[in-house]
Formats: structure tokens, sequence, C-alpha cells
């Protein structure tokens, strides 16, 4: 039955133009978060060598390097058929969308075309899964082995590896590819069983780890023959949010453990949206975007900012949606402030509530040559409202202020109903 259902739709697709198979596969790539060029080694094509850069521009899929660099992407499916039923997925196997395939062809053909008309810096590629994982696999690894090799293309690349395939084939896209990703789908083992049958964490988290010994290998410095380079921007991975019940406390564990066992550059966190004809496993409403949000600053406290996971909150916790994570963390230790900005070290004062990492490196920098007076500060920093209950400067002293009962509701006000007069 499902090879009929297979052939049927491989026979309806074969009456699609370019444009519509485009319209169909860049759509049906939306639902991907894991879309970001950052961490790259710079390549161009000045000089005539060559046809692509990693240099930022104006395009499709706009991704942000931590610089701020805007890389526009070219980000498609290869095909949306795939014979799996993941029930949280759009394009599972019993969806009825409809159906599309690039040939290998006509997607190098159109990342060179838009490339030459300014349109994208490189191309993001994932599929369903055809025939079989490693059939699938090998067609992806064409498209940018194709384009590296027969057309020098030298923007960037992501290919969405499939974790089923063999090591061969996940090590050659490696070499082909700036980065590399495979989605953990959902962060609690059990909903992955439950949700996505076909799918085995155990052999997603085999890849992950295949990927990590190659990276770790191409940077052996000990090594008499260097390596080809592999993936130089890494491996990511993407979590749907709100599919299950998993709370805030056990999404962060799960990427906690992942940056730690396999080097992960990032986590994509991804808000639930419900999909037609979906069973009635899943939620009907969307999860709140601001939760996915939230994820995202607590993860990049975890990254950046020298904070553990459980310091933010306990597994079976949820984060505070009205405030950010910081602040939620300083507004229970406040013990811990407030904060001298003329004394305290780096580590310090990046726990204070709004003072980023480029900010405390300007203090840094300035308060060498001077004592901080609070007009300083906030030349310095985006604004100084929130950093004035946790922060002490030559001539400012917060008092009473750090312990304020109503300190939170200062930051997060009660709703209201808007008023149209």
């Amino acid at each position: 039955m499902r090879e009929q259902k297979e052939n049927y739709i491989l026979v309806g697709m074969a009456v699609l133009d370019l444009k519509r198979k485009l319209a169909i596969l860049s759509d049906a790539a939306k639902y991907d978060a894991s879309c970001a060029s950052s961490g790259s080694v710079r390549r161009d094509s000045v000089g005539g060598k060559g046809v692509g850069s990693t240099d930022g521009g104006m395009g499709i899929c706009h991704a942000y390097a931590p610089d701020g660099r805007c890389i526009s992407l070219l980000k498609i499916l290869l095909t949306n058929f795939c014979v799996y039923d993941c029930a949280y997925c759009v394009n599972r196997v019993s969806s009825n969308v409809p159906r599309a395939r690039f040939a290998v062809d006509e997607v190098v053909d159109l990342t060179l075309g838009f490339y030459r008309r300014n349109y994208i810096e490189g191309l993001f590629l994932s599929s369903g899964i055809i025939r079989s994982p490693d059939y699938t696999m090998e067609e992806i690894v064409r498209v940018a082995k194709t384009l590296r090799e027969v057309h020098d293309f030298r923007g960037y690349i992501h290919l969405k590896l499939i974790p089923e395939a063999s090591p061969a084939l996940v090590n050659e896209a490696g070499l082909y590819a700036d980065r590399v990703s495979v989605n953990i789908e959902l962060p609690k083992d059990e909903s992955l069983a439950s949700l996505a049958p076909e799918k085995d964490v155990v052999g997603i988290k085999k890849a992950m780890g295949a990927v990590r010994v190659s990276e770790d290998a191409a940077k052996d410095k000990g090594r008499k023959t260097r390596p080809p380079k592999f993936a130089p921007a890494g491996q990511s991975t993407q979590m749907i949010v709100g599919a299950d019940a998993a709370t805030d406390g056990a999404i962060l564990k799960r990427s906690e453990g992942l940056y730690g066992a396999y080097g992960l550059r990032r986590v994509y966190y991804s808000a639930f949206s419900p999909i037609p004809d979906a069973t009635a496993r899943l939620p009907v409403k969307r999860a709140p975007l601001v939760r996915e949000h939230r994820l995202y600053q607590a993860d990049w406290l975890m990254r950046f900012y020298g904070f553990e996971r459980a310091e933010i909150l306990g597994e079976a916790e949820d984060l505070d949606l009205a405030v950010d994570p910081k602040l939620a963390w300083a507004l229970r230790n406040r013990g811990e402030f407030p904060v001298d900005v003329n004394v305290a070290d780096r580590e310090r004062l990046l726990r204070v509530p709004g003072l980023g990492v480029r900010s405390v490196d300007r203090i840094l920098d300035v308060r060498r040559f001077k004592r901080l007076e609070l007009a300083d500060v906030k030349r310095l920093t985006r604004g100084i409202e929130k950093l004035k209950p946790f922060l002490v400067t030559a001539d400012w002293s917060p008092g009473a202020l750090t312990d304020q009962e109503g300190l939170r509701e200062r930051f997060a006000p009660e709703p209201r109903q808007l008023e149209l007069f």
C-alpha cells in the first residue's frame, strides 16, 4: 500500500513545473528552524575563481551571524514525500498535502541561478525520506558535491543529515557542507517513540557522535597528514516545543546534555504549530512564541553567560514568560546584588540584568581609565532602568530598591485591555 502511494505521488509530481515545485518545497521547509549560517569559514569568488561567497546580502531565508551579518539562503526540501509517519510532521506519509520532488540538477541550477541574481549566498537542504535513508542521503550529498566540485561553488551549504543513513554518507556530507544537522525532534525519548515510531533516538545520537568524531579528527593538530575540513561551522539540532508535555527545564536539560556530549554549535527551538488532520495526541493550540523566545534566552545564558542550567530553573519547572530568564534569576537571588560596576569581574557583571556581553566588555575597557558613573553606564548600554536595582556606580546606589517587594511588577506590569478611544 505504501509503495503504491509512493508510485502514485511520483507520477503526479512529473507534471509539476519548476516554479510549482519551488513553491511547495520551500513552504515545506519553513518548519525547520535550524537555519543559521554563523561560524563558517569565509570564502569568496573575488578574482574570478569559483562561484558564490559566504558573506552577507539580501535573499530568501535570512540567517544572522553573531557579528550581525545577514546571510540569505535558499531553504528547500529535496522532496516533501516521506515514507515515515511522524505525527507532528505536515509531510508525514499519511498527510494530505501537495507533493513535489526536485531532481539533483534542478537544485544545483536553482542555487546557482539564485546566487547569480544576488538572491542568496547559500543553500539549506533537507528532505523527506524516499525509498530508503541511504538513497535520500546519497541524493542530498550529490547536490553538495556537484555544487562544490563541478561548479566550484564557494557559498554556504547546510545539509540536514538522515541519522539512519550509513556512516560513510554522513561523513561525505560533512566534507562538502559548512554545517550539518541532525534533528533530535523532541525533548523526551518516550515522546519520540510515541509520535515518531520509525525514528530511533539511539540512531540520532549515534549520527551526532559520528559527526563529533569527524570534527575532532579534522581539528587534530597532532596528525602528520591534515585531514580535509569537515563541516567547519559545526553541527546543530532542533527540538519542537509544545508538542508533548515536556517542561522548559526538561528541554534545557536535554540541550545541556547535547552541548556537552556532541559539541553542538546550537540547539534550535521551534514552537509547535497545529497541522491539518492531526492525531488527538497532539495539542490543538499553538505553543506560545514567547515560550520559544524565553528558551532561546535561557540557552544563550548557558552558552555565553556562564550559567548552569540548574541555576536557571529545575527540570520540572517552566520559564517565567513575563520576564527574561536572567532577570528572573536575579529576582530569586537578590543577595547577589547590587554589583559594583567599577570593581566586579566580568563573570559577575554578565549576571546583571540588562548587561550583555558587548556592554560588559565596553565597561571593562572604559573603567581602566575612569570611575564609571550612572551616565557613563547609560551611554555604554541599551538602557538604564533595568540596571538601577542591581548596580552600584560612583554616583549611584540602589539602596532599598534591590529588595523592593514589587520589583518584578515594575518590569512585568499586568496586561490591560487596550482602549480604542
